[in-house]
């Protein structure tokens, strides 16, 4: 590897600890470092540490602090939600819905409560990653106990119309509840649950520059859970465990850090994306997924002649997405060589999710929006964060218009 100072744009798989937030962990563990059962002195300054971690979250979400619950991460927020009101309500059905482009949390999960019995509709999404409304609305009948539905998708960064999703739901059947996994999305926009008839919603903590090894799991006032952790009974029995202060204490201080200026980063961010695909469309073949653009526009980004207009039409179509997470397809080259050359430079990207990166399988979500077959393996993840700066994104652009010739020119021979 060159000297090159490290370009870090593997956000969506983990992200870098807000210093501010090693800081207070590293206090709660050798001053704060009581257990928040226990009755004496020590107990008791635990134990407001964790008040204070909910009031975070209550504070984000606008809802109540008994809504507020902590798990060892996004995956286990995702079983406890998915599992636990399944069970919870198996006496009134069985059928569950998600997409056919959820995290493996969520699919996984799925699939296990399929061969407990469940009925699981895995609905199709189009072209850009976005589900089908009339596909949903069809799919829910007087059995169907939960549907779970990503926020934001992990690999292409398409972000469905939560607000939309929770009224149909409702609407076609308002004992239904709406589970969202929000891992890639909380954070990057704001998502209010009772606004959007959101009964469930999983958060991780190393994807807001927390600690790894926490999560956060939203439970709505009437809903009904049953316990996948059993043990002392510590959060309202609910999710028994010692409480991992130093964990809770770290991605509270996260979330209230990033979602305090959450408006003017995501601008910066969706500034950041605009410049990364203007910059690849004007290489030889690459084709960006999960954005909506026009044959108008993807002329003017391919020729560069981008003018005031064109610029306002990508920002428009650019909202519409997660303002962190970029695919990018290389035709005739494959993922790996591809990021393994950048990586050469010092540049760091994702062949997908990082969840799922050892496994021989294509992507299920770029199969899921129709990606052509030769480009399954010829696709990298783009993903930033609060850190990334406009040098690092040129300088990446830069390294591709070097590096993409010789590699195509290999790849013709």
């Amino acid at each position: 590897m060159s000297d090159t100072k490290e370009i870090y744009l593997d956000n969506s798989a983990t992200t870098r600890v807000f210093p501010a937030v090693a800081d207070l962990m590293t206090r709660v563990m050798l001053e704060t470092y009581g257990n928040p059962s226990s009755m004496h002195h020590k107990g008791v300054e635990a134990e407001k540490l964790l008040r204070n971690a909910k009031e975070i979250f209550a504070g984000i979400l606008k809802c109540d602090l008994k809504n507020i619950y902590f798990t060892s991460g996004g995956t286990e927020s995702d079983n406890m939600a998915i599992v636990g009101a399944a069970t919870a309500a198996k006496r009134r059905g069985m059928h569950l819905i998600t997409t056919q482009i959820e995290h493996p949390a969520v699919l996984n999960t799925m699939k296990h409560l399929e061969s407990e019995g469940y009925t699981v509709t895995y609905l199709p999404v189009d072209s850009f990653g976005l589900v089908k409304l009339d596909k949903l609305e069809a799919a829910i009948t007087p059995e169907t106990t939960l549907v779970s539905i990503m926020h934001v998708n992990n690999e292409i960064g398409s972000m469905q119309k939560i607000a939309e999703i929770g009224e149909l739901i409702k609407r076609c059947n308002p004992d239904t509840l709406f589970h969202v996994d929000a891992v890639q999305g909380f954070g990057k926009a704001a998502i209010i649950p009772k606004k959007m008839n959101i009964d469930l919603m999983s958060v991780s903590s190393h994807k807001i520059h927390g600690p790894k090894g926490m999560g956060m799991l939203y439970v709505g006032d009437k809903v009904r859970l049953n316990p996948i952790v059993f043990g002392g009974g510590q959060q309202n029995g609910l999710r028994s465990g010692t409480e991992n202060m130093p964990g809770i204490a770290g991605m509270a201080k996260a979330a209230d850090t990033l979602c305090s200026k959450l408006k003017e980063d995501s601008e910066k961010l969706y500034k950041l994306k605009a410049r990364l695909i203007m910059g690849a469309l004007k290489l030889e073949g690459v084709q960006v997924n999960g954005v909506e653009l026009n044959d108008e526009l993807k002329k003017k980004l391919s020729s560069g002649a981008m003018d005031d207009e064109a610029m306002v039409m990508l920002m428009e179509a650019l909202s519409k997405t997660a303002p962190h997470i970029v695919s990018l397809s290389f035709p005739g080259i494959r993922a790996e060589v591809m990021l393994h050359t950048l990586e050469n430079d010092g540049i760091y990207v994702s062949a997908g999710s990082a969840c799922s990166t050892h496994k021989p399988e294509p992507s299920a979500t770029l199969k899921a929006i129709g990606l052509d077959k030769s480009l399954l393996d010829c696709t990298l993840r783009f993903s930033m964060s609060v850190f990334t700066t406009e040098e690092e994104i040129d300088k990446t652009i830069s390294v591709l218009s070097d590096k993409l010739p010789m590699l195509q020119k290999y790849t013709r021979r």
